[in-house]
């Protein structure tokens, strides 16, 4: 008897998507609901399921293939089947007048219970780490990037096998190459809606710079406290989330959107926030921030970023959201002009901090320095209401205690 493996439903509006990678392979035993395969979606990348027990039977489309929602992609044939091969090391080569570089190819596991999500079998292919000899972190001790990337630094045993394909010989000197690789559909997903935001809204962007000193302190001084309390550590992002939401509240326009010809106007904000995963940005999104505590806002963001690096986001994370913070100051960024998520209608973005000299009561001191950025869609948010949002939000981080009195 055999059963249909079918591509799922993916969410709303979205028909197909992309056979990332097969999990699982012909002959190997599968459990019910194992995940036998990967598809990369518009957003995110989502696993398959497997709808019975049984064993991996044909494989109906190649990995790169674009698959439509519904479509049969592969059968599970009854019976038993033969656990996932271990990996076993690699023979000595013999001699040569050059040595050969072998393949790495990380099997899923010693067992047919272990699985990877793509992210950690992309690294753990990269790396040539056994993921049957690293012990998981995350959900039902599933390994995360974290995981592998501990396993390599620690000198975990690394094995692989050799394949008949061959690592290209590298570049002679002065040899010019060039390689050809397949956009991600989320790379093309990215591309498109950064695209169509820039022909579609009139983006303007408004600057000004923020004195971290205060939030800095406060951070200093009360984070072994905070951590201990809540279990997460403080950070800037929850300072410059209830700063946005005390803009957002007097300024509802950069908080609303064009649906037509019609303006949506929110009482509630669902903060996006920009982090980048493996194959490229992702914007998760945080409900209701505007109801939450500092302590609540860095768990929420710090497990969205956690999921988006594993590669365990899922379509719900995704959808939505009525405004974008985007912080480029992780990876050195002094300044840049972010475009806006469409729909919505403005991102703030965040960059480095950076002492520099700035004048205070008639005297030159050296203060740490942050430049934000407000991108806007002019047909709906004027001048105005975003340079003093912008504005608001600076006054809110340089003196904290606004964030608590409303002002």
């Amino acid at each position: 008897m055999s059963t249909e493996v079918k591509v799922p439903t993916l969410g709303e509006s979205i028909t197909e998507a992309t056979l990332g990678q097969w999990l699982k392979k012909p002959g190997e035993a599968v459990a019910a609901d194992e995940p036998i395969a990967s598809l990369e979606t518009d957003k995110v990348a989502v696993e398959v399921p497997a709808p019975a027990a049984g064993v991996m039977g044909a494989l109906m489309v190649n990995e790169g293939d674009t698959v439509n929602v519904g479509a049969v992609i592969a059968m599970i044939e009854a019976g038993s089947g033969a656990p996932a091969a271990a990996p076993v090391a690699a023979p000595a080569p013999a001699a040569a007048p050059a040595p050969v570089a072998p393949v790495v190819e990380a099997s899923p596991s010693a067992s047919a219970d272990l699985t990877l999500s793509p992210a950690v079998r992309r690294l753990v292919l990269e790396l040539g780490i056994d993921p049957s000899k690293v012990k998981g972190s995350g959900k039902d001790g599933r390994l995360t990037k974290e995981d592998v990337l501990a396993a390599a630094k620690g000198g975990a045993p690394a094995t692989a096998t050799v394949t008949a394909s061959v690592a290209p010989a590298p570049a002679a000197s002065g040899e010019r190459r060039e390689e050809r690789v397949k956009m991600t559909r989320l790379r093309q997903t990215i591309a498109k809606r950064l695209k169509d935001a820039q022909d579609t809204a009139a983006l303007l962007t408004t600057f000004n710079d923020c004195d971290m000193s205060a939030v800095m302190e406060a951070r200093n001084r009360y984070k072994d406290s905070f951590e201990k309390k809540h279990g997460v550590k403080l950070g800037f992002m929850s300072f410059f989330a209830k700063a946005a939401c005390l803009a957002l509240k007097d300024f509802p326009a950069v908080n609303a959107q064009i649906q037509g010809d019609e303006i949506v106007y929110f009482d509630y904000v669902d903060l996006s926030v920009a982090v980048s995963a493996p194959n490229g940005l992702v914007v998760p999104v945080v409900r209701n921030v505007d109801q939450m505590g500092f302590a609540d806002i860095e768990k929420a963001i710090g497990d969205l970023g956690k999921r988006a690096k594993d590669g365990s986001l899922t379509m719900e994370d995704m959808k939505g959201g009525t405004f974008t913070i985007s912080n480029g100051g992780i990876f050195g960024g002094l300044m840049s002009t972010p475009i806006i998520n469409p729909p919505q209608s403005a991102v703030l973005g965040l960059h480095r901090i950076e002492d520099r000299p700035v004048v205070r009561d008639g005297q030159i001191v050296i203060r740490p320095m942050m430049y934000l950025a407000l991108s806007y869609d002019h047909r709906l948010i004027d001048g105005r209401e975003a340079v003093t949002a912008l504005k608001t939000i600076k006054e809110a981080i340089e003196d904290p205690t606004r964030l608590l009195i409303d002002l």
